[in-house]
């Protein structure tokens, strides 16, 4: 259930998250703990195609930015949903997996209550995906480009797959 809240939180999904100021403008803040291996949320939306989010990089470049990869020919836009408020880091506490009909935010470590909940965009990007973006996550671990999921460290790219934060569809490009 989404609610409206106080002018400080945009967006309230449930008692468990909500859209509140972060260290880059607006993320997802949990409200209470996740311990790792947790369901945060379903990513809830309208699944459209990639000539859609074209056009939305044309008129609304904020709403093609938000929308996640759903498979090889689709996108999920999150848009009014708490989804829309999703960051990325190069060091993540969440990953987004992919079941046959929808998109699920998962802890991959502890994430306390308070804290903001992340997600490498690099996992959503196939190897077709030319899309990139200069990362301010202020991570330590700060990739500085997020790129496609062929140009993620090896080490790293295994990491994730174990986690099973690769959608199959990317794997497979």
């Amino acid at each position: 259930m989404i609610k409206r809240v106080e002018p400080q939180e945009l967006l309230r999904y449930s008692h468990t998250l909500a859209a509140r100021p972060v260290r880059n403008g607006h993320g997802i803040v949990a409200l209470q703990p996740f311990a790792t291996g947790s369901l945060i949320c379903t990513v809830r939306g309208r699944v459209v195609t990639a000539a859609t989010v074209w056009r939305y990089w044309k008129h609304d470049p904020r709403r093609g930015a938000n929308c996640f990869r759903y498979d090889a020919d689709h996108y999920l836009d999150p848009e009014g949903e708490i989804g829309a408020w999703a960051n990325h880091s190069c060091d993540p506490n969440a990953g987004v997996i992919k079941t046959p009909t929808r998109l699920l935010l998962k802890a991959i470590r502890p994430i306390a209550a308070g804290e903001e909940v992340t997600h490498d965009y690099s996992t959503l990007l196939g190897a077709d995906d030319v899309w990139t973006m200069k990362c301010n996550c202020g991570s330590r671990r700060c990739r500085k480009v997020v790129r496609n999921i062929s140009r993620l460290p090896a080490r790293l790219r295994s990491a994730y797959r174990e986690l099973g934060i690769i959608p199959q569809f990317i794997l497979c490009q």
